[in-house]
């Protein structure tokens, strides 16, 4: 029971988490200052209760850079599509990434590709195509928060196929190297734009610190618990509830809505994905 409720509490975080994220943007802190910070947070946090050393990191130089690289723009890129366009279709494409994880474990871990994955590929790829058709110009139109959401998707499902390299480190080293990630994506992001600090109240920077500590770091720790204690296929549907989250909760408090084409796009990209998954677990 405890794993489906960590993972049921990741899902919610999730799929509300933009909420939190716009008010601090409305209150003058963009999206890299936010997750520079926030961040930040979470990472001394855990570096400081729990440390995990530095044993078998020798010898792993570039893997550990791609993954905090990966890591890093999975989470800036996610928080910026949700923050710059629409909450339920920036999740929907970011979850095109289990179909990107079996085409990388492929590539470069020598997984076999099932024969399904010839179906499902291009399923996915049909429902992004619909998600972002325009029928009033007959052409497809991606804006900047869905090419972000796409490569947030990609990224980690790199961050997926370098942590199973990786397998033989810890969770809490892999965990910390992917916050440092973030924090130097972010802090590349507002070196390179310019970007100076923001003058806001200090009630934004505490909601900011506050939600590294106890919102981005417990929920990265409860899909690590919860997705360690259960079937892959269990937890990959279990996290789906993020989407319904954010879609519910943006059409609520923003009043967001998706067309019935850009959910039926959604749709073939969750059942491609959940096929994908499925069929990774069966031959693993």
């Amino acid at each position: 029971m405890k794993p489906v409720l960590t993972l049921l509490f990741a899902a919610t975080f999730w799929g509300v988490v933009w909420y939190p994220l716009r008010l601090l943007q409305d209150a003058g802190l963009n999206g890299a200052w936010q997750m520079l910070v926030a961040y930040g947070c979470a990472f001394a946090v855990l570096a400081v209760l729990r440390w995990p050393g530095m044993a078998g990191m020798g010898g792993q130089g570039w893997k550990l850079a791609l993954m905090a690289i990966a890591a890093g723009w999975t989470n800036v890129g996610f928080v910026l599509a949700m923050l710059e366009g629409s909450v339920a279709r920036a999740l929907i494409l970011f979850y095109l990434s289990p179909l990107w994880t079996v085409l990388l474990g492929h590539f470069f871990l020598r997984e076999k590709l099932q024969p399904v994955t010839l179906f499902t590929i291009p399923l996915g790829l049909l429902g992004a195509l619909m998600m972002v058709w325009q029928p009033q110009v007959g052409a497809a139109a991606f804006s900047w928060a869905d090419l972000a959401a796409l490569t947030a998707g990609l990224a980690f499902a790199l961050t997926n196929v370098i942590t199973r390299a990786l397998h033989h480190l810890g969770t809490r080293q892999k965990t910390l190297v992917s916050w440092f990630g973030v924090i130097l994506v972010a802090a590349l992001i507002i070196l390179f734009s310019g970007q100076a600090a923001p003058d806001v109240s200090a009630l934004a920077w505490i909601g900011n610190l506050f939600l590294g500590a106890f919102g981005f770091m417990l929920a990265t720790l409860a899909v690590i618990y919860g997705v360690s204690h259960m079937p892959v296929q269990r937890s990959a549907v279990i996290l789906l509830i993020e989407i319904l989250v954010g879609a519910i909760s943006a059409w609520w408090l923003a009043g967001e809505k998706l067309s019935m084409l850009e959910w039926l796009g959604g749709g073939l990209i969750i059942l491609a994905g959940l096929i994908a998954i499925s069929r990774e677990d069966v031959h693993d």
